[in-house]
């Protein structure tokens, strides 16, 4: 716990050697616990914003902000871990000066941050993030700019969930979904979105051969939706496929690429549904 004797240059040095430990210990517990490598890793904003695709910000101004939702940094990511706990102890002499100097009275300016959602991104003021942690202050003054997202940031908790919003920003670059119908496509392997990105393609280009003409990629992506993927889930829903499968995406996924792999054809009839409903019925035995 933060402590005050009264002799804040003591009290500082207390802080950051406090910190430290925490750091090392929650290292230490990673390993131990063989969790994934960047648990305790701070989440790097240029990488976080290329995977959700960049439209435009926001200068929001001076606000109030929860300590606890800021979660990264813009160029200071090796210096501190996620909880903004310094990762050496070279930056030493500097945190306590700015943590003595704040335990004085002495006023220090307001931090710089990006907001993501509801994600926050140090550009200046990493010391002082890491001092109110260390103090336990729960929130922190800052200047906000709004950083606006071709898709949402929710779900992203470490680096390595970036590799599935990256997909998922080129899928929906690829089949323009929009609203409701961007939200109920969603896939657990990252590469899944390359194969159905695929799949829309190509029954688009089958659609545009049949009517004799050029449809945009977005006229594409909308009548795929109400044109095969709502329809092929609910009979697959009805005809008791793959229950264990709670996304629709994924069941579209898996009765499509099924259905060319036993019957080599791009119908949806009862036969099709026998076959699929007795393949599934044979794999889970």
């Amino acid at each position: 716990m933060a402590r005050d004797t009264g002799f804040p240059e003591a009290d500082a040095e207390y802080d950051f050697a406090r910190l430290r430990r925490q750091a090392e210990r929650a290292r230490l517990a990673q390993w131990f616990m063989r969790q994934p490598a960047d648990v305790n890793t701070i989440l790097p904003f240029d990488e976080v914003v290329a995977a959700l695709g960049a439209t435009g910000k926001t200068v929001i101004g001076l606000q109030v902000v929860e300590v606890s939702s800021i979660v990264g940094s813009v160029d200071r990511t090796k210096d501190f871990d996620r909880y903004f706990r310094p990762t050496s102890s070279h930056m030493r002499e500097r945190w306590q000066r700015i943590a003595a100097a704040q335990r004085r009275g002495e006023s220090v300016p307001p931090v710089q941050l990006y907001r993501v959602g509801s994600m926050h991104f140090v550009i200046d003021g990493h010391h002082r993030v890491s001092i109110a942690i260390a103090r336990n202050l729960t929130t922190i003054d800052a200047y906000v700019t709004e950083i606006h997202t071709r898709i949402s940031p929710e779900g992203i908790n470490a680096p390595s969930d970036l590799i599935l919003k990256d997909h998922r920003r080129l899928f929906l670059s690829r089949v323009p979904l929009e609203g409701a119908q961007a939200e109920a496509i969603k896939l657990t392997d990252a590469f899944d979105y390359a194969e159905l990105a695929e799949n829309v393609e190509a029954w688009g280009f089958r659609l545009s051969q049949e009517l004799g003409e050029f449809l945009s990629r977005t006229e594409v992506a909308r009548r795929w939706f109400g044109e095969e993927f709502l329809p092929v889930v609910r009979m697959a829903r009805r005809a008791g496929i793959r229950d264990d499968l709670t996304s629709d995406a994924e069941l579209y996924m898996w009765v499509a690429c099924e259905r060319y792999r036993l019957v080599r054809r791009h119908v949806w009839d009862e036969k099709v549904f026998d076959e699929l409903r007795d393949h599934s019925d044979r794999r889970r035995r």
